[in-house]
């Protein structure tokens, strides 16, 4: 994630007066500068996203409908798109709602400060390296990142020796990491990266269909494990995940 200085704006949306408080003092208290600015009704919140520059959108899941999904709607047209996140106790609280995740409703400070830093990831640039002996896959995994809603600059290694090269030479956030290369295995790259890097997170990707494989990954490091073939949905919902987020379930 960038570590240029930024102020965010955030809107808190919420009926009740301790779920803003909560979320605003949360706010003041996160690794980059943010503007919370709080609304309880429908009418406010539209005045808002349209007169400012709204950057991530707080919306409880307490809203009652239609008013919920009227301020996503809103947000939606706003000029400078928000990233909007519902906040519910559960996910079947939000079924359907035009957002772009959502998060388990924090009971603390310290659960609703972990989830803002998570979130800002959502709406900040990050640096993603994906890593294949295959072009082709490579070119695959590249074309999904960069058509997901986050804001993403996106670089290749082909394969362990030259990601960490690529590592040497500049910062990154999130790394697709296959386990079949030659050379420089995954595994043994995951172990360099979680050396050199601990903060990096790393996904790994195989074709094997072997659980313990994907024990043993995770136990080594890794955040998350895809098995291929897998889908847009899949790296989807593991960029959420990195966001602190859950993709929000489509009504079926």
């Amino acid at each position: 994630m960038s570590d240029d200085l930024v102020s965010v704006r955030m809107m808190i949306a919420a009926k009740s007066l301790p779920d803003r408080e909560l979320w605003r003092q949360a706010a003041n208290l996160a690794t980059v500068p943010i503007e919370p600015a709080e609304v309880e009704t429908t009418a406010e919140a539209a005045q808002m996203l349209e007169r400012a520059g709204i950057d991530i959108v707080l919306l409880d899941a307490e809203f009652p409908e239609p008013h919920r999904s009227a301020i996503a709607q809103a947000s939606r047209s706003a000029r400078t798109r928000p990233i909007v996140v519902l906040s519910a106790v559960k996910d079947s609280d939000v079924f359907g709602i035009d957002g772009d995740g959502v998060v388990t409703k924090p009971s603390s400070l310290a659960e609703a400060q972990y989830l803002i830093d998570r979130i800002l990831r959502a709406r900040l640039p990050n640096r993603v390296l994906v890593v294949d002996d295959s072009s082709t896959m490579r070119s695959i995994v590249r074309k999904i990142l960069t058509a997901t809603r986050f804001p993403l600059e996106v670089a290749e290694a082909e394969e362990g020796n030259a990601a960490l090269a690529r590592l040497r030479d500049g910062n990154f956030d999130i790394i697709f990491l296959d386990y079949n290369m030659p050379g420089l295995n995954g595994l043994d790259t995951l172990a360099e990266i979680r050396r050199d890097h601990p903060r990096l997170e790393v996904v790994m990707i195989t074709s094997t269909q072997d659980e313990a494989m994907a024990s043993r990954v995770r136990a080594a490091g890794a955040a998350a494990f895809l098995k291929k073939p897998f889908f847009p949905s899949d790296i989807d919902a593991v960029l959420h995940a990195f966001c602190g987020m859950r993709p929000i379930p489509a009504r079926g």
